[in-house]
């Protein structure tokens, strides 16, 4: 090679290996972990937000508790990031400019938006040198409300280790989730996020023993030990089991819908006959059905051989009605392997299952025993934030199996 072709092969190398070095210089990395907003109805909500991978390969992840909700499908280029969620059909779009993710959230019916987002890297809390006490609000308390339900009283559990705490609402038709966060100015300042359903809850305990709650800036709530609550006449929070029944029990239950593949199915199916049935009431875009669905999923493959059947009655907007993709990435996220059925528009939903009343829950779970008869009706379901109940409402639904397995 001569001195003239070493030169024009270094003139022609040159801006290729200088436009390399300057999108070295440019391209940050996105992943690890950021305090996050999002701004929903005037007010902003922190919540934790991961990210990992790079390029065309970048996952991001959104939390209820401990639990993770990670995105379908990510990319980040060109400091643009879209993050999907195809069991929410919700994306996130946002710009890295300066240290700062800025950009929307944007899904379907709960979660309409869009709504502003904003991020920034994390960073590690200093421990304090002061001395703080820290009050103890650990256990489960009850909060009196009237809803458009009919309930008059709401559970409320907190889970608290030392100055962090974690609480959940739980009304008859599903929770707020897992709210976490700490002791801070005399109050405990918690928030939430996971995709679904946003949060933000202060929590300060008051001389007489009750907590004074503040909910999303605006709800004022009292909350009482159970006992305190009895003592002072207060109304018990609504019975699960009791809050939906059947207008003639002696009635088999019935239903006849598409599945995904839009094969009808029905009650009289031979799959289901002299079988017991969980028939679940169900919507993708419900925060607590999500919380159901792997429950249910197990429990179909504990005791599916022993004689146990399962369909999901899923309610879903129109749009997603003509083209169920986030349906179907629910059943793929959960590993729903029984029957999932398309019943309608959840607007419509009481003109489809007539032989309910008092049905205003999502989820709603029936137990039906070999004989297609309604045994029990439990309302909503308790997220895994909720402690002790979360676990009681599972082993009262293994129970309630069980029983009607051991029936012949």
């Amino acid at each position: 090679m001569n001195g003239k072709t070493f030169a024009a092969v270094v003139l022609a190398l040159a801006p290729s290996a200088f436009a390399q070095s300057i999108t070295k210089s440019v391209t940050k990395p996105i992943a690890g972990r950021w305090d996050a907003t999002i701004q929903i109805n005037g007010i902003e909500t922190p919540f934790p937000l991961e990210i990992s991978g790079s390029g065309t390969k970048v996952t991001a992840s959104f939390f209820n508790g401990d639990d993770r909700y990670p995105s379908t499908q990510g990319r980040f280029e060109n400091g643009k990031l879209v993050l999907n969620w195809d069991y929410y059909a919700a994306t996130l779009e946002a710009t890295l400019k300066d240290g700062v993710l800025e950009g929307q959230y944007a899904g379907t019916r709960r979660m309409k938006g869009p709504f502003a987002i904003r991020a920034t890297r994390a960073v590690a809390a200093k421990p304090t040198a002061v001395s703080v006490i820290v009050p103890s609000i650990d256990g489960l308390w009850e909060i009196p409300n009237k809803s458009g339900k009919g309930e008059l009283a709401w559970r409320f559990v907190v889970q608290q280790s030392g100055m962090k705490a974690s609480a959940t609402i739980l009304r008859v038709d599903g929770d707020t989730g897992t709210i976490s966060g700490v002791f801070q100015n005399g109050k405990f300042v918690l928030s939430h996020f996971d995709g679904a359903r946003a949060h933000l809850m202060e929590i300060a305990p008051a001389s007489d023993g009750t907590l004074n709650i503040l909910q999303d800036g605006k709800t004022k709530l009292t909350a009482y030990r159970p006992a305190a609550a009895r003592a002072q006449g207060l109304p018990e929070p609504t019975d699960p089991d009791q809050h939906t029944t059947m207008k003639d029990p002696s009635e088999p239950f019935r239903f006849s819908f598409p599945d995904l593949n839009g094969r009808i199915v029905s009650n009289a199916d031979a799959r289901f006959r002299g079988k017991v049935l969980v028939v679940e009431i169900t919507g993708s875009w419900c925060p607590n059905c999500h919380d159901e669905a792997p429950f249910l999923a197990d429990m179909y493959r504990r005791y599916g051989r022993q004689g146990l059947e399962i369909v999901s009655l899923s309610f879903e907007e129109t749009e997603q009605l003509k083209d169920p993709t986030r349906l179907r990435a629910f059943v793929k996220k959960y590993g729903l392997e029984f029957p999932v059925l398309l019943g309608g528009d959840p607007d419509e939903a009481n003109s489809k299952l007539t032989q309910l009343v008092n049905w205003n829950t999502w989820p709603a779970t029936l137990f039906l025993d070999r004989k297609g008869l309604v045994r029990g009706i439990h309302s909503g379901f308790p997220s895994p934030g909720s402690g002790e109940l979360f676990g009681q409402a599972k082993d009262e639904f293994n129970v309630q199996v069980g029983r009607l397995l051991a029936e012949k």
